[in-house]
């Protein structure tokens, strides 16, 4: 959810960020200065692949860094047991679908979204419908083509 330009994280998210934030900082762009440093002595700049590729290099690092010192600036932690909240972020949802399989999903913000790791992101058709469900609800999903369908919510628990 970050249409205020906010971004949801939970407490792991927001520290895997801020470790990969240092080590790019500290590691990849030493490296790629390096590298930038031996491409130059290789004189001729003008027609100098290895050169060509540090810059790139470079430009896609910097961009990464700069995009993650954004995202942590305007991170706001979920919290999936304050009080009053009336949201399921970071809550462990279990539903069962209409053919009777049963899942459990974590609820997450858009970022740290992994569907095959059972993190769902709050702004997807199924998270949406469940950032606000109650447990025991029915819950009708639309996807993003318009068709429908209908969870049954079995649990909801902090995490």
């Amino acid at each position: 959810m970050k249409g205020n330009g906010k971004h949801h994280l939970t407490p792991e998210g927001l520290e895997n960020l801020k470790r990969e934030l240092n080590k790019l900082k500290n590691e990849d762009r030493k490296r790629v200065i390096e590298s930038l440093k031996e491409a130059r002595a290789q004189g001729d700049l003008s027609e100098n692949a290895d050169y060509d590729a540090a810059r790139d290099e470079q430009a896609r690092l910097e961009g990464r860094i700069k995009e993650l010192e954004e995202i942590i600036k305007n991170s706001v932690i979920i919290d999936s047991s304050a009080a009053g909240l009336n949201s399921n972020l970071g809550k462990l949802i279990t539903v069962e679908f209409q053919n009777g399989t049963k899942r459990t999903f974590e609820l997450v913000g858009s970022l740290e979204s992994n569907p095959l790791g059972d993190k769902i992101s709050n702004e997807s058709p199924l998270g949406s419908a469940l950032l606000h469900a109650k447990q025991g609800e029915d819950v009708i999903v639309k996807t993003d083509t318009g068709a429908e369908f209908v969870v049954k919510v079995l649990e909801i628990n902090d995490k």
